[in-house]
């Protein structure tokens, strides 16, 4: 029993449902475990006797927590105060406001009231006792997008052009956004997260397992926009064309050869072509925006390039650095700088380029009349190794990866390979961690996109050594990560939107809706589960690839009322939700092609990653997808006798546009009948993840140009342009 309190007095589920009505219990050995890394000893019955008592009330307690969170609709929780205790506030901006004493309700309303900021709290009681706490002002909610609007979502290094060296970049970036903003009339695009990569050979290609979450990856520059490109002169200038000469061979590698998008070989060559670069002197103002940008980022931005620098010397794995280098803080790593200036000017740099490319790139968005510009991507996590872990160590649980339970669909659960970070220490931070990262993807951008928003309230950790089955959920204070979103959100006219698939426990969409966030709805997905979403008992088509129905309006092997006994109904276009990004799909789906086609299913037989045996996968893909003709058909949306790929791909489209959903995102891809996902989950040397370019029904890639000429693109935005109005 005292374990499992103390569990709880910190944050941990002792407990998990990995279906409804079904109850796991967590090992003692994870909760001890789980306990350890947030600092805390319950090895012991006597150590846990001695946990509690640090956490029972008496003289010893601290008057306040050490972060306060206030909003107009929820004054903070003050009542623990004695009476007469007398608030003092330092706002951000240096004024000091005092709340005199009264009662605890009164004293926290009036916090609420205070301008909105990060501000410092000090109280005072009666008898001479003093703390101090951060106090967190947050609007009730984040800014909404301006009106309806579609736009596109897209893998960025899946985007080139005839310019780019081998992998689409800032350059293709701001290129597509001035093209599908004045021509086709677009409001965003959706990118996948840019952050800075932990370095290879061989790189991990995954956008969603960087080594800093805080910086981009200057592998996304387009060289020739650099303006000190045009100053190289001499043996230099000779260089920089030859290797743009390498680059367009390796563009063509993979533009016409079928090669593989190669991050290392795009990275060598712009390394060598940035080293060039930056030898060259700054320009007055060019070096005053530089040391600007140097100033406001302070000591964050000096640690990723000093972890840069030293992962040159001693490898990207900071774990296996000599033992003084692993501490930033170190006497040696403070040597290591001095000696090292060079090379962590020269990081500091990329990241300054990085960052004018990226406001160039919105700058753009907007002039082209984009209401929101770019969405970025905030990945769930950062990669135990990388310059994050290493610069923000205290702020991360050692010992732990996230990851999720097992469930219904996954019996072993999943291990992301990701360091948590710790509720406690996001607190006593005043959760500088999450707010600085937040105001550095807001930089540049119309909205966020939350990768795994369930974690802003709990995340599965799994000790390290240990499968995903022995993990344990630990919440986080949802009220504070949500208030603090809401805060630099409202600071940068940013809308958010969370990722809200999968596993989600119950209130937690609700939650995020009345701050203002939009959820993310996929169009297969959106269905009334409430009666039951068992086996189909009807027959399956015979022919899953013919995708015409027939004239009575009754999708073959389908009942005629539309449902099969005891599956989950199709939810009606007025039934979604307002508040979301409404897609057919995503990066971590098959294309719409596929399946429409059946062969999504065709290629996870071919790799062995069916759950069932392939006739039964293939029934019910067969019969999901005629249920869905059926209702396109039904509702108008997919005309009699158009029964090819192409004219259901627009169907589904329309169907989303009759939605009230405020976003609708079309997958690049999917405009001009890509058939291959460009991630594929549960693979890994199996499939080329995250290195495949753009391509048409016959998987010859496309370039931006292409795609802007592509009849098939401009068919299907025709119909989002007359509709999302």
């Amino acid at each position: 029993m005292g374990r499992a309190r103390l569990a709880r007095l910190h944050g941990i589920a002792t407990s998990y449902e990995p279906a409804p009505g079904r109850s796991v219990h967590i090992t003692d050995d994870t909760v001890v475990a789980v306990l350890a890394a947030l600092g805390v000893d319950a090895s012991t019955p006597d150590a846990v006797r001695a946990a509690l008592a640090a956490h029972d009330d008496g003289p010893g307690r601290p008057l306040l927590p050490p972060t306060v969170v206030a909003r107009a609709s929820r004054p903070p929780g003050l009542d623990g105060l004695p009476a007469g205790t007398v608030l003092r506030v330092e706002t951000e901006d240096g004024r000091t406001d005092e709340i005199p004493a009264g009662p605890a309700g009164a004293s926290a309303a009036a916090l609420a009231r205070l301008p909105l900021g990060i501000h410092t709290l000090s109280a005072l009681t009666p008898d001479g006792r003093a703390a101090h706490a951060r106090l967190i002002v947050a609007p009730d909610r984040v800014p909404a997008p301006p009106g309806r609007s579609h736009g596109f979502l897209v893998q960025l290094y899946s985007l080139l052009s005839r310019q780019s060296w081998g992998m689409g970049d800032l350059g293709d970036l701001a290129d597509l956004a001035a093209w599908a903003g004045r021509a086709l009339g677009t409001g965003f695009i959706q990118l996948n997260p840019l952050h800075a990569a932990v370095p290879g050979p061989p790189t991990d290609p995954s956008p969603y397992r960087p080594s800093s979450r805080r910086f981009p990856d200057p592998v996304h520059l387009r060289i020739e926009l650099i303006p000190e490109y045009t100053r190289l002169t001499g043996a230099d200038r000779e260089r920089a064309d030859e290797l743009a000469a390498r680059a367009h061979a390796l563009r063509a590698g993979v533009l016409e050869a079928g090669a593989l998008i190669d991050r290392d070989a795009v990275w060598a060559l712009k390394r060598e072509a940035l080293e060039l670069l930056v030898a060259v002197p700054l320009g007055p103002g060019r070096r005053a925006a530089y040391c600007d940008f140097l100033a406001e980022h302070g000591q964050a931005l000096e640690d990723h390039a000093t972890w840069c620098a030293l992962a040159e010397r001693h490898g990207p794995d900071w774990r296996r650095w000599p033992e003084a280098l692993r501490d930033p803080r170190s006497a040696d790593t403070a040597r290591q700088r001095a000696r090292l200036m060079d090379r962590i000017d020269f990081h500091c740099r990329l990241a300054w380029l990085t960052d004018q490319q990226l406001a160039a790139a919105q700058h753009t968005a907007r002039e082209a009349g984009m209401a929101v510009g770019l969405v970025h991507d905030l990945a769930v996590g950062v990669h135990p190794s990388g310059a994050d872990t290493w610069a923000q160590q205290g702020a991360f649980a050692a010992g732990m990866s996230i990851g999720a339970p097992p469930d219904v669909f996954n019996a072993r659960g999943q291990d992301w390979g990701l360091p948590p970070w710790r509720p406690d220490a996001l607190a006593a931070a005043g959760y500088a961690p999450y707010r600085e990262l937040l105001r550095g993807l807001l930089r540049h951008a119309g909205a966020l996109r939350i990768d795994h928003a369930m974690g802003l309230f709990r995340l599965w950790w799994v000790p390290e050594g240990r499968p995903p089955t022995e993990g344990a959920y630990v919440r986080y204070d949802g009220e504070a990560m949500l208030s603090v979103l809401a805060l630099e959100a409202h600071r940068a006219g940013a809308a958010v939107i969370g990722e809200d698939l999968g596993t989600v426990e119950p209130g937690m969409r609700e939650a995020l809706a009345a701050r203002g966030v939009l959820g993310t709805s996929v169009l297969w997905f959106e269905r009334d589960y409430g009666n039951g979403a068992g086996e189909a008992d009807g027959p399956a088509p015979a022919d899953g690839a013919a995708l015409g129905v027939p004239a009575d309006g009754a999708a073959p092997g389908v009942p005629a009322d539309g449902e099969a006994p005891g599956r989950a109904r199709i939810l009606a276009p007025d039934e979604w939700r307002s508040a979301c990004l409404a897609t057919v799909t995503t990066h971590d789906l098959p294309s719409t092609a596929a399946r429409l086609t059946g062969e999504d299913v065709a290629l996870r037989e071919r790799l062995g990653l069916l759950d069932g045996s392939p006739e039964r996968e293939r029934s019910r893909a067969r019969y999901e997808l005629a249920e869905w003709l059926r209702e396109l058909t039904r509702r108008g949306l997919l005309p009699e006798g158009a029964g090819d790929e192409e004219a259901a791909v627009r169907a589904v489209h329309r169907f989303l546009l009759r939605t009230p959903a405020r976003l609708v995102g079309v997958w690049l891809p999917d405009a001009v009948g890509d058939r291959r996902p460009q991630n594929l989950p549960g693979t890994w040397e199996e499939y080329p993840n995250w290195r495949l370019p753009i391509a048409g029904p016959d998987g010859r890639p496309q370039t931006l140009e292409e795609l802007a000429a592509s009849p098939r693109l401009h068919a299907l935005m025709r119909e989002l342009s007359l509709g999302a109005g």
